[in-house]
């Protein structure tokens, strides 16, 4: 267990902030390169020791605080009896409309289905290091519905959002799924479990409160400091009132938010985030400078305005990104705030 990740998460004030990055365990790494030359995708997150290897990789390369459950939010749709293949990305085996709810699985088998993910959280707890935090993490509703009507969330989600009807329908399956996901994992070892809800970004603040709000919320009550909640391109007008409910464990934001700010008005729970993810690409004294002009703000933080800080991207870790700046991004947050 992290010592700098639990202090984050308990509002105890220190230093150095804990490290930690979306996607960190994938394309980029050569770790993971390394495994793909002789395993698919779905035997690497499938098979629990194999998952654990993908996972410790990043954690003695580039010593993150915090290592992730190494798998994909979109399988729960295939334990429903949706189909899921990579090639190599995600194809589903068909799209949900009204007429095909029915031939969603039974709720005991679907589940049987995500039993992987808790032995691969055992696996990966063995093998990490014990100074190092582990988290799961499950999709949100909103963002595998939208998988399930579009088989992307790319675009205007004009099947998703005109739909309403068939999203109730759905979260009639798919929320007790996902909450029962979430005790395997917790189960499992995860500290915390994130919601990564990539597409509810997409969402009015209108349609996020109306439609997601209350279902999260119930999901957080659930698990009173257990739940962390991320979704891309969320604003504070989507995500503040949920802020402000003693059983978060804390949310992510990416880099369109300024984060600094928002510590300064942070009542308990860590705040995960945001230096944007793209700049790791820009040439090397460049990215330097960046780093530098992202962390400056922070640095006039007071301690105990940053007590519940959790460094990381915007975010996750892009395909091709240079080894070197992560490992740099890293060792300089921990040099700059340990002065």
């Amino acid at each position: 267990m992290n010592k700098r990740f639990q202090n984050a998460l308990n509002g105890i004030v220190q230093d150095v902030p804990p490290v930690w990055f979306m996607r960190q365990a994938g394309r980029y790494h050569k770790h993971y390169q390394n495994l793909k030359k002789t395993h698919t995708f779905m035997e690497l997150c499938k098979q629990p020791k194999l998952a654990a290897e993908v996972a410790l990789g990043p954690i003695l390369d580039f010593d993150y605080d915090v290592a992730i459950l190494f798998s994909d939010l979109l399988f729960p749709l295939e334990a429903l009896g949706m189909g899921l293949t990579y090639d190599p990305g995600p194809k589903l085996g068909w799209h949900l409309n009204e007429a095909n709810l029915s031939k969603f699985r039974p709720f005991q088998d679907a589940l049987a289905a995500l039993q992987f993910q808790k032995e691969a959280l055992i696996e990966t707890r063995k093998v990490l290091p014990k100074d190092k935090s582990l988290i799961g993490f499950v999709g949100g509703p909103w963002t595998l519905f939208t998988y399930a009507c579009e088989g992307e969330h790319k675009g205007n989600l004009i099947d998703a959002k005109r739909h309403s009807a068939l999203y109730h329908n759905f979260c009639e399956f798919m929320l007790p799924l996902l909450e029962a996901n979430i005790e395997l994992q917790l189960a499992g070892g995860a500290e915390v479990v994130m919601i990564f809800d990539t597409a509810a970004g997409e969402l009015s603040p209108l349609m996020f409160k109306e439609q997601l709000e209350d279902q999260l919320n119930a999901f957080a009550k659930r698990f009173p400091g257990k739940l962390g909640y991320y979704s891309k391109g969320t604003t504070l007008a989507h995500i503040e009132s949920m802020r402000h409910k003693t059983t978060w464990a804390g949310f992510g934001v990416d880099h369109r938010h300024d984060l600094p700010a928002m510590l300064k008005t942070n009542a308990r729970g860590f705040l995960q985030g945001n230096f944007d993810q793209a700049l790791l690409f820009c040439d090397t004294d460049e990215f330097k400078r960046r780093v530098d002009e992202y962390l400056a703000p922070y640095k006039l933080l007071s301690k105990e305005e940053r007590r519940n800080w959790v460094c990381g991207l915007g975010h996750g870790v892009l395909p091709q990104t240079p080894e070197e700046h992560v490992r740099y991004f890293v060792k300089h947050v921990r040099e700059v705030f340990g002065k």
